[in-house]
Parts: structure tokens; C-alpha cells; sequence
């Protein structure tokens, strides 16, 4: 028996063969015309004013908590406990204040009550909120959280390309949103992330720190406003940098690729919602995740929270179903942050840590086969 895999066929072979036709062209490999033209449809996709596109989605938070910092000064940056490395490690790396908030039970985002909480501790912050497996977190209650205690949001939509609030795609909330086009995500360009925002002088900067800090990429009378104020003449220019920046550019190449996987974005997006409303009314685990009509989930893969775990994993592995832990657990227990600050306690997050699991929901998978993943799933547990 085949194993059935949490990721298939993110690039498809046609796709690959049209990529091969057009580098027979021999175009520009570099980041070129084929980045801007999928940085503007991807706009247009998400209906936002600017995207920024980078070679992950951990370079794109890096340069997202960056370039807040550097457009707003501030350092207290509140960041959910069940998510990923990265959303967590720029904030140590640029010595800012990362502050863990748990997690709710219902889509298994930031548990508002602890955000709350969070928030009259600490004024001007930045709110990291995460949008774990493509399930939708209220974003009524967090945007009148946000007007309330004047944060500044940033989006992490790695895993949710597609969901969406009240027919508002997720990633067009806050100031800044962050996507993941790596190969076992929704869409892919091998290694990719992109960067939204509507604000026109964050974008600015993201442009200017995605490749060395220069002002290659900023408008003529921008360019010509930076050169006056620091005397810099037009030769010079082109080594001249005015912020720290890095080089995490992405290419053509992959731009291509990206442009490509935009076309099936909606066939995508679709499966991936059929699949989950599937697995969730089959499963007979006591732990589902809580939707309404006003939520459109475009699910990454489903999760599993059960006193079961270690009986579900063991009968995964042996009917050759892959599975993981369900994303990182709590960031809490993770080593690099205890090395560094004091445990703290989290109960919701500490508790997905040790009970969850997800398990694989791709566009790819045949009836046959969510068929099979769910009664090994409820097999486990009934035994």
C-alpha cells in the first residue's frame, strides 16, 4: 500500500513542463518583470494594495517584525503559543519583547481573553495572530480588540491561504500579512512567502530591506527625496543603503511558478474545504473544531486533539498515513525559548502539546483515501 502523504503534487508535471518552456526563452532568472507581475495579481487576489514576495514565509515575518519595528518603535510584540519557529524567533534575534498568549479551543487562534489580559499589561504592542490550518479566527471580536487598544496586527496566513471571514479574505485584516509558498503548502514556488499590507511607506520599507536596505525599488521622486537628504548623487547611489537590510529576494523562476498556481487557486481552495467538511462530520474524536456561516476554512490539514493521541499516531504510522505534531505545540515548551525566558503558564497551548496531532488534507486525496484516513483515525480510538 502506498503512503498517503500530508503533501501531493504542489507542482504539478504540466507545470513543470511549462516552466522548462519558458526558460528555454532564456529570460532574466533573477528577481525581474515575472516578480512583479505575481506580486500585483496576488494583490488583486487578496484585494490589497501591495505585496512584497520573498524567498519563504520566515523571511517574510522576519522583514514584517522589522519593518514595523523600524516604522513604529515598538517592542512589545504578543505572539501566539501554538504556532511556528519563526513567528517567534526574529523577535529574540532583533531583541525585541516576545510575549506568549494561549491559545483558544474553538479555532485554536489567540485566546482573546488572555489577549485582553495581555494588552492593559502591555501598551503598544504588536499582535502576532496566527490562523492555525487554514481554521478562522474571529475577526470581528479581534478587530474591535485592535480599535479598542490601538495594536498593530500582522497576520500570519502561512497555512490558510483561501479561508475567510464573512466572505473577507484572511490576510487583508491587518496591517501587514504574511503567506508561505513553500512545496507543503496551498500554493507553492518550491521555497516562497509573500508580504501584504494597504500601507504605502511600510511596503516601502519591506522593498528596501528585501534586498540590502538600497532604494532600487522605490518610485523616481522617493529615490530622488532620499539621495537630497543625504547628499547621496546618483552614481553613488547604487551602493548606497539606508537601513540594515538583508537579501532574501525570491526569482523569476519562481515567480512563474507562482503565477501559475494562482490559476487553480479557487480549485485548490475549494477541495481543501470539502475535504475538511468531510473529515470533520466522519471523525468521532471529542475535540472538533468550532465554525459558523460566517467561516470559510481552507484547511491545511486537520487536527486532532484527544486523550487518544498516542493510540491515533501508532495506528497512522502503521496503516502508512503520515501525521505530525499539531504545528509546534506550545512555543512555551520549545528549548531555544526557555533558554531565554522563564516558563510561563499555558494551559490551552500545554495541553495541544501533549494531545494534538494533524493528519494529511491535500486536493489530491481521493474519496477512497479520506476514507480510509478516518476510519483508522476512529478505529484507534474505539479499540
Amino acid at each position: 500500500m502506498n503512503v498517503i502523504k500530508l503533501v501531493k503534487n504542489t507542482i504539478e508535471n504540466y507545470e513543470v513542463d511549462e516552466l522548462i518552456d519558458w526558460l528555454k526563452t532564456y529570460p532574466q532568472l533573477t528577481q525581474g518583470p515575472k516578480v512583479k507581475e505575481f506580486e500585483n495579481l496576488w494583490s488583486n487576489f487578496l484585494n490589497v494594495k501591495y505585496s512584497t514576495f520573498v524567498n519563504s514565509g520566515s523571511s517574510a515575518l522576519l522583514l514584517s517584525y522589522y519593518a514595523l519595528f523600524l516604522t513604529t518603535g515598538r517592542r512589545n510584540i504578543i505572539v501566539p503559543a501554538l504556532s511556528w519557529a519563526t513567528d517567534l524567533a526574529p523577535i529574540i534575534q532583533f531583541g525585541l519583547n516576545p510575549i506568549l498568549c494561549d491559545c483558544n479551543f474553538n479555532d485554536l487562534s489567540l485566546d482573546l481573553n488572555h489577549l485582553e489580559i495581555l494588552l492593559n499589561e502591555h501598551s503598544d504592542a504588536i499582535v502576532c495572530l496566527v490562523s492555525v490550518l487554514g481554521l478562522v479566527p474571529d475577526m470581528e471580536k479581534i478587530m474591535n480588540l485592535k480599535e479598542q487598544y490601538n495594536f498593530i496586527l500582522l497576520e500570519d496566513v502561512c497555512e490558510s491561504f483561501g479561508s475567510e471571514y464573512k466572505n473577507q479574505k484572511l490576510g487583508s485584516f491587518g496591517d501587514v500579512s504574511v503567506f508561505s509558498l513553500f512545496y507543503g503548502h496551498h500554493l507553492s514556488t518550491i521555497e516562497g512567502g509573500m508580504i501584504c499590507t494597504n500601507d504605502e511607506n511600510l511596503n516601502d520599507v519591506l522593498k528596501m530591506i528585501r534586498a540590502h536596505g538600497w532604494d532600487r525599488e522605490l518610485s523616481t521622486d522617493k529615490q530622488k527625496a532620499l539621495r537630497e537628504k543625504f547628499s547621496i548623487d546618483d552614481f553613488s547611489a547604487a551602493y548606497t543603503f539606508y537601513y540594515p537590510g538583508f537579501n532574501v529576494r525570491a526569482t523569476d523562476l519562481q515567480a512563474v511558478l507562482g503565477i501559475r498556481q494562482l490559476f487553480k487557486s479557487e480549485t485548490i481552495i475549494n477541495k481543501r474545504n470539502e475535504n475538511f467538511n468531510f473529515i470533520k462530520n466522519s471523525l468521532i474524536v471529542d475535540w472538533k473544531p468550532k465554525q459558523d456561516e460566517n467561516k470559510f476554512v481552507s484547511n491545511f490539514c486537520y487536527p486532532i486533539i484527544s486523550i487518544h493521541k498516542d493510540k491515533i499516531v501508532k495506528k497512522l504510522i502503521e496503516n502508512k498515513i503520515e501525521c505530525r505534531p499539531l504545528i509546534c505545540g506550545s512555543m512555551g515548551n520549545q528549548p531555544f525559548y526557555l533558554q531565554n525566558f522563564k516558563k510561563c503558564s499555558l494551559p490551552n497551548a500545554s495541553h495541544i502539546d501533549k494531545h494534538g496531532i494533524y493528519i494529511p488534507n491535500n486536493p489530491d486525496l481521493t474519496s477512497n483515501e479520506l476514507s480510509f484516513i478516518v476510519n483508522v483515525v476512529n478505529s484507534a480510538i474505539l479499540e
